[in-house]
């Protein structure tokens, strides 16, 4: 598991004090100087020199470049980030998305090494032959092309050598900035810097383990197992471990290529509904979906098969999730304005108190740009990012899984557009949205759900008796205690008390005056001219008292 290790250890060493320098001085390069002056780190930038800030760019583009710039741990941050939007604004998240990976390859030698050390044989046993050169390379690993016999090729995924420890490192460095930025930029704690360490952390761990993506890859065949129009890469699992992933290599062309597809005479806009519907089950019927379906992603098989790789950004979506993303987009669709504020606010996490009066107009006036119109006149992705945006604008985030598949059904838009520019995506969704609405409702669904409500009902009804005598025993030998808490009850019981305190006071106050008046009048010794000291004394006390009290009752602000 990666893990934070205090920093001022971490930095004693130079190789790290070394590293710690670069990320600041590259933070500084890309003219962000007034975050290292607010978190009081300036003193790192002594020894280094810098080139003219990029004046030119927007604050997001320089963010973007500072990342690429550190590596590929950050690299790898940025580009979990583009998916959580719950954690960075929606705009900058865009930006992240244009991340990519500028990493040399390894040599062929490391690669023999990690075999041998993940399989305990060297190469040659493992495989029958191995291309030296690898034909993909990026942040975490690169793929080489090898045969497990003379007719059976694979792709091997290798993950970069001490790529760990350099995460480690990084994430170490990355953490104390953090916690040093959410400690001095009040202006950024409210994006909760050391949280979104956290979850980068997490996330990483899991692409790090090869077996998490190879499960990914046996769920997603099992889901399409029966359906001929699609193909998921085999997986070979005795050539898998956390750090090796070898599965079927697949030749195809990539679905961007589009004179490849034409000069091979496949059907463009039949390849566009397979793409389709691929991505329309996944989110609509399974739930679970692949998450980065890029062009790079997808390939068209000769035989009209559409094939998808890299498992490694998956997404879930639960089924309660599920059908109130569809009940949304009814909601849309009949332009009701009111069940749509209701049900994005129990989609998405509120920040802050929401005005939904304000956010029914919103939506009201979005429904009549958006749904005034023919379907094949909308273009998806626009009326999507619109609808994310008014989002914000209410301080409503949106899950990360949620937008995964909300970014995954806009990336196959934009390739259903390339291959077939006339191709109406909403339109294709309409009757995947109405047969999921269905299954709510259906004969199916309901009787299971009365069976697992029987099944509870059942279950409760067995160990309610039990639970219930238990209960009552307890009582009876007195080990259960019921403590009844009333707001604003001890605020009440100190304002009794200083009410009987005042009464009190004031019972005494007068007491005094008039055993002092009788004492007095009755000539009690001693005397001093003729007037008795007892009273007197009496009297000083009374008019003590009286002040205290009437001091006390000044400051309480009640007379």
């Amino acid at each position: 598991m990666l893990s934070f290790k205090t920093i001022s250890n971490v930095t004693k060493r130079y190789r790290h004090l070394v590293r710690y320098q670069q990320i600041i001085g590259i933070i500084f390069k890309y003219g962000f100087e007034n975050i290292i002056d607010a978190m009081k780190i300036d003193h790192y930038l002594d020894k280094i020199v810098f080139s003219k800030p990029h004046e030119k760019l927007s604050r997001n583009q320089r963010i973007r470049m500072v990342l690429e710039e550190l590596g590929p741990t950050f690299i790898k941050m940025g580009q979990v980030l583009s998916s959580r939007p719950d954690l960075i604004p929606l705009d900058l998240t865009r930006e992240l998305a244009k991340l990519q990976d500028k990493v040399p390859s390894f040599s062929f030698e490391q690669v023999r090494q990690i075999i041998l050390s993940e399989f305990g044989k060297p190469i040659s046993d493992m495989f029958h032959s191995f291309d030296e050169s690898p034909f993909a390379s990026a942040s975490i690993g690169q793929v080489h092309l090898a045969e497990l016999s003379p007719n059976e090729q694979v792709a091997v995924k290798i993950q970069r050598p001490g790529i760990r420890k350099t995460v480690e490192v990084d994430l170490e460095i990355i953490h104390y900035l953090a916690q040093v930025m959410e400690k001095n930029l009040e202006e950024m704690a409210i994006f909760r810097p050391v949280k979104i360490v956290e979850e980068f952390a997490r996330s990483l761990e899991k692409e790090l383990d090869y077996t998490v993506e190879a499960a990914n890859m046996e769920q997603m065949a099992e889901q399409f197992a029966k359906t001929p129009s699609i193909h998921i890469p085999e997986l070979h699992r005795s050539h898998s471990t956390q750090r090796v992933l070898c599965m079927e290599f697949i030749r195809g062309i990539k679905a961007d290529d589009i004179e490849t597809i034409d000069r091979a005479g496949l059907d463009r806009k039949k390849i566009t509904r397979l793409g389709a519907d691929f991505i329309m089950r996944q989110v609509f019927e399974f739930g679970f979906f692949h998450a980065d379906p890029h062009p790079g992603n997808i390939f068209i098989l000769e035989d009209m098969r559409i094939c998808v790789v890299d498992f490694g950004m998956t997404g879930f979506v639960d089924l309660a999730t599920r059908e109130l993303f569809i009940d949304l987009l009814q909601a849309l669709a009949s332009k009701n304005s009111q069940d749509t504020a209701r049900l994005v606010c129990r989609l998405t996490e509120a920040h802050g108190q929401v005005n939904m009066a304000t956010l029914e107009k919103d939506i009201s006036q979005f429904s009549a740009v958006y749904l005034s119109r023919k379907l094949k006149e909308i273009l998806p992705s626009r009326m999507i990012h619109q609808f994310l945006e008014l989002c914000t604008r209410h301080g409503l985030k949106i899950p990360p899984d949620l937008f995964l598949m909300i970014k995954a059904f806009i990336s196959i838009e934009a390739v259903a557009r390339r291959l077939d520019p006339e191709f109406d995506m909403l339109g294709h969704a309409r009757p995947y949205v109405r047969a999921a609405a269905l299954r709510k409702y259906s004969v199916p669904r309901l009787s299971r759900e009365f069976t697992r409500l029987a099944r509870d009902i059942f279950a409760l009804s067995q160990t309610l008796p039990s639970d219930t005598s238990q209960i009552i025993t307890q009582i009876k030998q007195g080990k259960i205690k019921v403590s009844i808490k009333i707001e604003g009850m001890e605020r009440l019981m100190m304002t009794q008390d200083q009410t009987s305190n005042r009464i009190s006071f004031a019972i005494i106050i007068a007491a005094l005056i008039l055993g002092s008046a009788i004492v007095l009048n009755s000539r009690i010794p001693p005397m001093i001219f003729g007037v008795s000291i007892i009273g007197i004394a009496g009297f000083i006390a009374a008019a003590v008292l009286g002040l205290w009290l009437l001091v006390a009752i000044i400051r309480r602000g009640r007379l």
